[in-house]
């Protein structure tokens, strides 16, 4: 069955809604870097950040349904956490307060976002601050005092334990009492820690391991060894930290791409001005060397800017008066005027960050394994460490102290802080790096699936091509001119924004032709659209659609489809006066593209619902399969029927290819592509670059390589130690080391996914 859209390209009416370059995330405040008071959030942002299930399908159900019941939705910068263990400890803590209804905290933001059904904000801040964290402002993160300053419990340890060293030399006994003050000293802050994350609802911490191992050690009289694993558990704690800030510092760069302000330019006058102050339509200036703080659309007849902080592109590209460019951009050679035509809070930086918290919400298969797994894992170790301290003994297979000490040794190899941050750290870097290469990926169990592809199906018009077609020729059936013939077509057109009908129109436009008013238009879905102009119902068709032509006349039209064009032919009071035959260009990576997914062994496949012949003329040039003459719904109907057989992703910009994308293991939207198609998709390409899907599908196989490593790094270790730990070995400061020289092995390695690679 070959049906197609009145323009010949399969795509429908409601297609013809203006394209934006990258996914439109509703957000209606600017993102900041850190806030003191909480900050209540409109509904529409909140949909985005908070609700995990949330689909195009349902959002305005589910906001209506918010604004009855009431829900309120507020938002914090929290400082303090180290590993997305305290993430945990902080949501569990939210959860328990009166009204909140969902607490979620953004470890690559370090954001607490909560929906309550009343303003619960001293109550959170309060819950908050009992399990041992802060809420930061910008002012406090700016005035931090020197570096030692954070790590002075660290030091204070160390030169106490070398003095107890040293003293032990000369003065055992006195020596012995200074490392068991050291002990005391270092446990204090930790066993104040393990308390108000036990009574903030989670027990199993590594401050409460560590309490118990370092007082068991103290109580059993190895007081030396007790004192050097608070020393070993502090550096830790610093190594863990800096491994959190490196593994946010993709997020970080991203917003650093952004001015605080911009100079806007009124009547004449030049101002600096708060982003948040800025509002399409606005003109703003931008000096060479300067990033770009909003989307804008160039004023200045010719510039060079580099995008590479967006597009991956190193090169500089030359922008002419009239183009839009990106927030984040760099004017490279001259100062440049621009017109706002972004809205707070939605440039490409605030969208690209918008994914980015979102991606939390949308975890890997690997990483829920991985965090229900740890939640069972620390008390049955715990478990496992008491059996070890009792069973032999009274079993008579030894004295009490030597097993006292194993079990309190295996109660440091409990903690699960490599094993809780192996995963999120590897997909955070991961979808932060694949951001600065100019791919959106929304979210961990995208990346996931991303890894796995072995097809990828591509949509053509917009696509493989440029999805600027010209108009290459006018066949004429009886005695109406070319002229005339150009000017129906374009009354019928008129309006539209897809691209066949704007090269109609625009066709129309180049001869200066009179082009008439058209009304009651009317769209028939994959066959054609009518019109009424001058009183007369002119229609144009897909030849499918097209019955009483000539043998002569379809041999034209089989010709002109046979050279790769797409054909439509104009009707008026149902008689045939001839037919207009457009062309759209490959674009000029397609071929790149689709050999390098080859070389990684992907299959391409082309689904249009453009004529078979058209479709064949450009699948020749990409040497791929193809299927053509394509509605929305057959391209679901082929998806499914691949996705049964092998892991695929379809690729598309149209409102007829969301369908596609989500019946797809995967969709990817250019970033030009309808907010639809956008929305329906698990990634996006942030510029229409199809050169990116292959280094983006390299990345998620890396990150999902470096994933397997993590995790076997973390268990690993834990394994080893758990043998030696039992067959006497090892001891209390070694699993300590071990536990945060496996942590620091994991992040050290995630970090890998941040470097640029060619």
């Amino acid at each position: 069955m070959h049906q197609h859209h009145a323009c010949g390209c399969g795509k429908p009416r409601a297609s013809h809604a203006a394209a934006k370059p990258l996914c439109q995330i509703p957000q209606s405040r600017p993102l900041t870097l850190s806030i003191h008071a909480a900050t209540p959030v409109t509904p529409d942002s909140a949909g985005c950040c908070c609700d995990s299930n949330s689909s195009p399908g349902n959002d305005a159900d589910e906001e209506s349904d918010r604004r009855r019941v009431g829900t309120l939705p507020y938002s914090w910068q929290v400082s303090g956490m180290d590993c997305p263990g305290c993430a945990r400890s902080i949501e569990t803590a939210v959860q328990q307060v009166a009204g909140v209804t969902e607490a979620r905290v953004l470890f690559s933001s370090e954001k607490l976002v909560v929906n309550a059904d009343s303003d619960v904000r001293q109550a959170v801040e309060q819950a908050v601050k009992k399990a041992g964290f802060q809420l930061s402002t910008q002012t406090e993160t700016a005035a931090d005092g020197p570096r030692w300053q954070h790590n002075r419990m660290l030091i204070a340890l160390a030169l106490l334990v070398l003095a107890s060293s040293l003293l032990s030399h000369f003065a055992p006994l006195w020596g012995d009492r200074l490392f068991i003050v050291t002990t005391l000293i270092g446990l204090f802050p930790v066993a104040r820690s393990a308390w108000q994350r036990l009574r903030s609802g989670s027990p199993f911490t590594i401050e409460t391991l560590m309490t118990l191992a370092s007082a068991g050690a103290l109580i059993i009289g190895a007081h030396a060894e007790a004192a050097m694993v608070l020393v070993l558990f502090q550096l830790g704690e610093q190594l863990e930290s800096y491994a959190a800030s490196r593994a946010r510092s993709g997020v970080t760069r991203l917003m650093a791409l952004r001015p605080e302000s911009a100079v806007r330019l009124e009547q004449g006058r030049r101002s600096d001005v708060p982003l948040a102050a800025l509002q399409p339509g606005d003109q703003i200036e931008v000096a060479a060397g300067s990033r770009l703080p909003v989307d804008g659309r160039l004023i200045t007849p010719l510039a060079s800017f580099d995008e590479s902080a967006l597009t991956g592109e190193s090169l500089p590209v030359t922008r002419s008066s009239g183009e839009k460019i990106l927030a984040g951009a760099t004017s490279i050679d001259r100062l440049v005027t621009l017109e706002v035509v972004s809205k707070p809070g939605e440039s490409a930086i605030d969208r690209i960050l918008q994914l980015i918290e979102e991606a939390e919400t949308h975890r890997a298969p690997v990483e829920r394994f991985i965090d229900r797994f740890s939640r069972l894992y620390t008390p049955l170790v715990m478990l496992l460490s008491l059996l070890v301290m009792v069973v032999p003994p009274l079993l008579g297979a030894g004295e009490w102290q030597p097993w006292i000490y194993k079990g309190l040794t295996l109660l440091l190899i409990g903690c699960p802080c490599a094993l809780v941050i192996s995963t999120p750290a590897a997909i955070t870097s991961g979808l932060a790096a694949a951001a600065r290469q100019g791919a959106l990926i929304k979210g961990g169990a995208a990346l996931e699936r991303l890894s796995s592809l072995r097809m990828m199906a591509f949509d053509k018009t917009g696509t493989l091509t440029v999805g600027k077609p010209q108009l290459t020729g006018i066949l004429r059936f009886g005695e109406t001119g070319e002229a005339e013939m150009l000017a129906l077509s374009a009354a019928v057109e008129q309006g539209a924004t897809h691209p066949l009908a704007s090269a109609i129109v625009a066709a129309a436009a180049a001869r200066n032709l009179a082009i008439p008013a058209a009304r009651d238009q009317q769209v028939q879905a994959g066959r054609g659209i009518t019109a009424v102009v001058n009183g007369q119902p002119i229609r144009l068709l897909t030849p499918t659609q097209m019955t009483g032509l000539t043998a002569q006349q379809t041999e034209q039209i089989t010709q002109r489809e046979a050279a790769g064009e797409t054909v439509v032919v104009l009707t008026r009071n149902g008689e045939a006066l001839g037919a207009l035959a457009l062309r759209d260009q490959l674009r000029s990576d397609a071929i790149a593209a689709l050999q390098a997914l080859k070389k990684l062994g992907i299959e391409s496949l082309m689904l249009t619902g453009d004529n078979p012949r058209a479709a064949a003329a450009i699948a020749r040039q990409l040497c791929i399969e193809y299927r053509a003459s394509l509605l929305p719904a057959d391209k679901v109907a082929a998806i499914a029927e691949l996705s049964q057989q092998q892991p695929l992703a379809m690729v598309g910009d149209g409102i007829n290819d969301a369908p596609a994308m989500k019946a797809a293991t995967l969709g990817i939207a250019m970033g030009s592509g309808t907010d639809v198609a956008l929305e329906a998709a698990d990634a996006a390409l942030t510029r229409n670059q199809l050169s990116n899907l292959a280094p983006m599908i390299v990345l998620a196989r890396r990150t999902r390589r470096i994933i397997r490593q993590n995790l076997t790094i973390a268990l690993g270790l834990k394994a080893v130690f758990l043998v030696t730990t039992l067959l006497g070995l090892t001891g209390l400061w070694l699993a300590v080391l071990a536990d945060s020289g496996a942590t620091a092995l994991v992040t050290a390695n995630a970090l890998r996914l941040l470097r640029n690679r060619s």
